[in-house]
């Protein structure tokens, strides 16, 4: 069954005094009025996701893993939503390049959000993956649980939202509206380079631990050794990058976050790692 779409909602009136910084109140009327997806919903980043056909939608655990989906997402470098609901509980995640970047539920956001999602989906939750253009998933990237003071600068990206509706800005540029509102002026700056969000401990321990290098360990990142050949060759760079995370006392989370790399990417190296005999949990 396919989603209902949200009902029709007025149109943001652009505020006279917020232009573009290459434009005029009148370049308005080429810039696309998006529909909110989630309209009236409490948490911030539901609020402003723009209405979109699920790609995915009806995936349930009993057949589908969500790790696996991710990973698929990932190597697609995928740009959207995930959405689940169960009962009068809902989660929303952020996919930016395959990667889970911003997360918002009732009574959480980032992380904790990310882990309600997860937990909603093994209790039974259907979920639901949206597209959006990669455009619109950076400036949404940084919706948190706070809004900054606004300040347009010729660079500014992310979402400016006040009692009249929401504008998307790109390097300065609105690149959209969206009759979503915050009950007071505000703004959701988009980072840079948007980070990856990792599990909370209680669902993903492991991430979370340090593990140190045994003496075969310390022989497989050691380039003078033949044991480092053969490392080298069946795990390439990505293998070496962890070992040595694991050298300087990095947890795979942290390593995680400095390197954009994957969790669902790690796990497996890391488990062969251990069983190997390269690493031990500290």
């Amino acid at each position: 069954m396919r989603l209902a779409p949200s009902p029709e909602a007025p149109s943001p009136t652009p505020d006279p005094a917020i232009q573009t910084a290459g434009g005029s109140e009148g370049d308005f009327a080429a810039i696309p009025e998006l529909r909110p997806m989630y309209p009236g919903v409490s948490p911030f980043l539901a609020r402003f996701l723009p209405h979109s056909e699920p790609t995915y939608q009806g995936l349930h655990s009993a057949f589908c893993d969500l790790h696996a989906f991710l990973k698929y997402l990932h190597g697609l470098g995928w740009h959207g939503y995930l959405a689940v609901s169960l009962g009068d509980q809902a989660a929303y995640v952020l996919v930016y390049e395959g990667r889970t970047v911003a997360a918002a539920a009732v009574n959480a956001s980032g992380e904790q959000a990310l882990g309600e999602l997860l937990g909603l989906y093994q209790e039974g939750a259907a979920l639901s993956a949206h597209p959006l253009p990669a455009t619109y998933a950076h400036i949404l990237s940084g919706v948190g649980s706070r809004a900054w003071k606004f300040n347009l600068t010729p660079d500014f990206t992310g979402l400016h939202a006040q009692p009249g509706g929401a504008l998307l800005y790109s390097r300065g540029e609105v690149v959209a509206t969206l009759p979503a509102t915050l009950p007071y002026e505000g703004a959701f700056p988009a980072p840079l380079r948007p980070q990856t969000l990792i599990l909370p401990r209680s669902l993903a321990g492991w991430a979370h631990h340090t593990y140190g290098l045994t003496l075969r360990g310390r022989d497989a990142v050691n380039p003078i050794t033949d044991i480092f050949l053969n490392f080298r060759t069946q795990y390439g760079a990505p293998g070496i990058e962890l070992m040595r995370a694991a050298a300087q006392g990095l947890t795979p989370a942290e390593y995680a976050m400095r390197s954009d790399a994957a969790l669902h990417d790690l796990e497996p190296l890391l488990q062969e790692f251990l069983k190997a005999g390269y690493l031990r949990e500290v």
